[in-house]
């Protein structure tokens, strides 16, 4: 027999891809997921080839240093029964002197770049062929995948949805802001498996890293830790909260981790200024989908940041409500994580699911800024000493927040007022456009047997006092209309509980602060006022929050925090209420115009009207929408807009993909900054 000789090869990249789902990455490389085939096509020249004659071989590689014993090389011949333990490669059929092959690897297999190598042998002749790289993802459509997910819609949004909604505002202002996840974008996998590569552990011993990479739980800390340069380890985002952005973008600008994750790549690895939780949750997000790990973010309201874990957080307040010392604890009106769903293997049974991953540079674990993977169970259990950071995010959640008031003489009283950590923790539903809430998946119903259990398990002692039902009691209301470059009316509302008259003092204070819960200067200040009150009724207090006052006071996070305090005169005791209100930015109006199809020009329409007593200057909008535009669309207006005029332009846009895409723009100006519109839009199939 003359020697087997191969002519050409097709690795399928297209159809490959799309049984991978991977198709939307339209990249010019084979990328596939673990545990599920992938046919390729070899052409010999001269014959084709016989079985029983030719034997063919493949081996796969990945990682600079590849070995058998790590998981990272793999020699296998062709065969007819393949195991589903290793790889594997079996005829499909052949014609003539092609010969299509069946490829396939184990769902345990190391995720990551391959190289692939033929041997052609023919009784003592053999010769070797490089046919040539693919990429191999986590595959959750497969039952023994450890990221293996039931649903197909929980996948779809989880996996393959590359935009989505990021909640924010307050617990009692929530609502979304637009992110275009992008994880399919041109090169964004390529710099996703390039992150992977320029890890510490990863350069500190090569094969141990590159041997790791099956394992979700090695994987979700690595980027956890990679998407924060707190370690001076080249990660992508620089933190910063102080509200001086100048030399970068502001964190509220961004409306996708495309263009972030590009910008870090551009320059070399060096960190993209500047990031706040939900662009690293965002980002985080990002590479966990490319990779093939279902993700999503998440929003916890009234966000304990406690600095020396012992579940408490202290806050001292003198008698007008104003802020007496700096406390290194922190409540943030809301935090943002990544939840990721994987088995645990390392752990006992029941932990297996949602696992919180934190890219947020807090606090420090096993020496380096990262968080996770924690399970959510563990959180709602109260296991303390499971892997990993369980305890830091069981305070986020659960923390008590304690008010003292120094009166004038220095002497300190403890406030009556229960806690409100950890509340109405949210994260996009599958498949619409609307919250869910899944504060029920991180801790029981508050005041439950359950929660006392656990309570006890974590050795947490709640320490702040219920309010009581007898007694007054007093909450902090908000006008209608709280928007920027308007005034409006904040109310203490007080009820008297009892039945007799009452008679107290209250005092409202109000200050500009920002989204870590860093107080800035004062906006509004009412005297103390004594009401006497009947018995079942209720009295308001109002405070008048005047724009001029605020103006140049509120950062670009647009809250103002109000502190009321009462003092009850009859019992002596103090009660305090605190609310943080978030001031609206006017909206974004976005008009499609025309029957929007695949590849045939669309036009949008979009416009702001100034609601400020000035003119805005530096207008700048930003768009972009993966599968509708190419990249980011700027657009700079020449001319101020006057106040209350409309800033309004045409754009053209050529969807490239079908289906639900989501149109996201961004508004920046010198006084109006980070204001955020979307519009859904169908995307009609083009006709074949």
């Amino acid at each position: 027999f003359a020697d087997l000789v191969l002519e050409t090869w097709d690795l399928h990249c297209d159809r490959n891809g799309r049984e991978h789902r991977t198709a939307d990455m339209g990249c010019k490389q084979l990328v596939v997921r673990r545990g599920q085939p992938f046919s390729i096509t070899l052409r010999f020249s001269g014959r084709g080839y016989e079985e029983g004659v030719d034997k063919l071989s493949f081996n796969v590689e990945t990682g600079p240093c590849p070995s058998e014993t790590s998981g990272t090389s793999s020699h296998f011949v062709m065969t007819d029964c393949p195991e589903e333990s290793c790889w594997s490669a079996v005829v499909q059929q052949q014609d003539g002197e092609s010969l299509s092959v069946s490829l396939c690897s184990p769902p345990n297999a190391r995720i990551g770049r391959y190289r692939m190598t033929l041997e052609a042998c023919t009784e003592y002749q053999g010769s070797s062929y490089q046919i040539g790289d693919f990429v191999l993802l986590f595959n959750p459509w497969h039952p023994e995948d450890t990221v293996f997910m039931r649903d197909e819609n929980e996948r779809r949004e989880y996996v393959l949805s590359q935009h989505g909604l990021i909640y924010q505002g307050t617990c009692d202002y929530i609502f979304s802001v637009p992110w275009n996840f992008g994880q399919f974008e041109d090169d964004i996998l390529a710099i996703c498996l390039n992150m992977l590569d320029i890890n510490p552990k990863h350069l500190r011993d090569q094969n141990r890293d590159c041997s790791r990479r099956n394992d979700p739980v090695y994987i979700g800390r690595v980027v956890s830790a990679m998407v924060n340069c707190n370690d001076e380890d080249r990660g992508v985002l620089f933190g910063r909260w102080d509200n001086r952005y100048e030399d970068g973008m502001s964190p509220m600008a961004w409306i996708g981790s495309v263009d972030i994750l590009k910008r870090w790549k551009k320059f070399g690895c060096q960190p993209v200024k500047y990031g706040q939780c939900w662009v690293f949750a965002a980002v985080a997000c990002t590479v966990m989908r490319c990779l093939g790990i279902p993700s999503r973010v998440v929003t916890n309201y009234n966000s304990a940041h406690d600095t020396n874990a012992n579940l408490t957080i202290d806050r001292y307040v003198n008698e007008k409500g104003e802020q007496e010392r700096y406390s290194w604890d922190k409540i943030w009106n809301f935090h943002c994580w990544v939840e990721s769903w994987m088995a645990r293997p390392d752990l006992a049974a029941g932990y297996d699911g949602w696992q919180v991953l934190d890219p947020t540079p807090q606090e420090k674990s096993e020496g380096v800024y990262c968080c996770g993977p924690a399970p959510v169970k563990a959180i709602k259990e109260g296991d303390m000493l499971l892997k990993y950071d369980i305890p830091f995010i069981f305070a986020e959640v659960n923390a008590d927040v304690v008010y003292w008031v120094v009166k004038g003489d220095g002497m300190q009283k403890q406030s009556i007022r229960s806690s409100d950590v950890g509340k109405n923790i949210s994260t996009k539903s599958v498949g619409r456009d609307s919250r869910e809430d899944i504060t029920h998946n991180y801790k029981y119903p508050e005041g439950s047997e359950e929660e006392r259990a656990v309570f006890e398990k974590a050795e947490h002692q709640k320490k702040s006092i219920g309010e009581e039902d007898e007694g007054l009691h007093l909450r902090i209301k908000v006008s209608e209309g709280a928007n920027k470059g308007s005034d409006f009316d904040v109310f203490a509302v007080v009820n008297n509980n009892t039945d007799e008259e009452r008679v107290c003092r209250v005092t409202l204070c109000a200050r500009a602060t920002s989204h870590n819960g860093t107080l800035g200067p004062q906006c509004g200040l009412t005297d103390p006022v004594d009401i006497d009150i009947e018995p079942r009724a209720e009295k308001r207090v109002p405070l008048r929050i005047l724009y001029e006052e605020y103006r140049d006071k509120l950062t670009q996070d647009n809250l103002i925090k109000v502190v009321a305090l009462l003092n009850d005169h009859q019992t002596g005791d103090i009660i305090v209420a605190v609310r943080d209100i978030y001031v609206e930015n006017p909206p974004i109006k976005i008009r499609i115009l025309g029957e929007p199809m695949q590849n045939r020009k669309l036009v949008a329409e979009i416009s702001l009207v100034n609601p400020l007593a000035v003119p805005l200057n530096g207008c700048v909008f930003v768009v972009e929408g993966t599968g509708l535009t190419d990249g980011q669309l700027v657009k700079e207006l020449e001319e101020p807009v006057e106040p209350q005029a409309e800033a309004k332009f045409r754009m053209d846009l050529m969807p490239r993909l079908s289906g639900l895409q989501k149109l996201m723009v961004d508004f920046e100006s010198d006084q109006l900054t980070g204001v955020k519109g979307y519009r859904n839009v169908i995307i009609a199939p083009q006709p074949m």
